[in-house]
């Protein structure tokens, strides 16, 4: 459940649940359901449910064996703060996260409401970064209730951007993220849009990284930007 990722802005994946639902508008076409069901097919036993939610106990310990230091992405098959996900659940997530401190883990969540509810009943350990996901003006609410948590690092993930965000209060935002949607059926991404967001990360001094700009086939479309990769990080914690 835990391997090594090629997603650009982290290093490996931790999946102690598996399994979603869609809620808003850059759910459409999940990259983590269509490979649910290719696991699924394939007979790989954590996936045995397909995409509904599923908590892997057996999985929870896994960061605290390996020893070399890394930045590790949390449920990137999921949503830790999905609403069939129990506190107590995330709270060994967590504590396990604070054991681990060599590594830093990067949680990212769609259900800000869920996260700012539960805020106060976790421990927030410093090597924790924590994230939203934002793909239109609709969801900027989500960036307010980040921002009012005690994690250390906030960031956000604008992937699949699919509109454009002109007026970010990168007020308390650490990290920003932007990608376009990649996989059959994806929605194009605009170049006035990416840029009017790296200009305003750079206004603010926030970190701007550049995933992709997705498509059916990313790999050719690329993650060039104005000539250039973008790869900024937050200052290591």
């Amino acid at each position: 459940m835990s391997t090594k990722s090629k997603i650009e802005w982290t290093e490996s994946t931790w999946n102690p649940v598996t399994g979603c639902s869609k809620i808003s508008p850059g759910c459409k076409h999940c990259y983590a359901e269509r490979m649910a069901r290719r696991l699924h097919a394939m007979g790989q036993p954590n996936y045995r449910n397909g995409f509904r939610v599923t908590l892997h106990e057996h999985v929870l310990d896994q960061p605290l064996k390996w020893k070399q230091p890394q930045t590790i992405f949390v449920n990137s098959m999921s949503d830790l703060f999905h609403e069939d996900v129990p506190l107590d659940f995330i709270k060994k997530a967590f504590s396990v996260m604070k054991k681990a401190s060599h590594h830093r883990f990067q949680v990212l969540t769609k259900r800000a409401k869920r996260l700012l509810e539960l805020d106060s009943r976790l421990d927030w350990p410093p090597n924790v970064w924590m994230g939203v996901s934002v793909e239109t003006v609709e969801y900027l609410d989500r960036i307010e209730q980040l921002k009012q948590t005690g994690a250390s690092v906030k960031f956000l993930s604008l992937e699949p951007l699919l509109g454009p965000l002109s007026d970010l209060n990168l007020d308390g935002v650490d990290w920003v993220i932007v990608g376009g949607e990649s996989g059959p059926g994806a929605r194009p991404m605009q170049l006035d849009w990416v840029r009017d967001i790296r200009e305003q990360c750079i206004h603010a001094d926030v970190p701007f990284f550049f995933k992709q700009w997705g498509g059916i086939n990313k790999k050719k479309n690329g993650r060039i930007l104005d000539g250039r990769t973008w790869d900024e990080m937050p200052l290591a914690v």
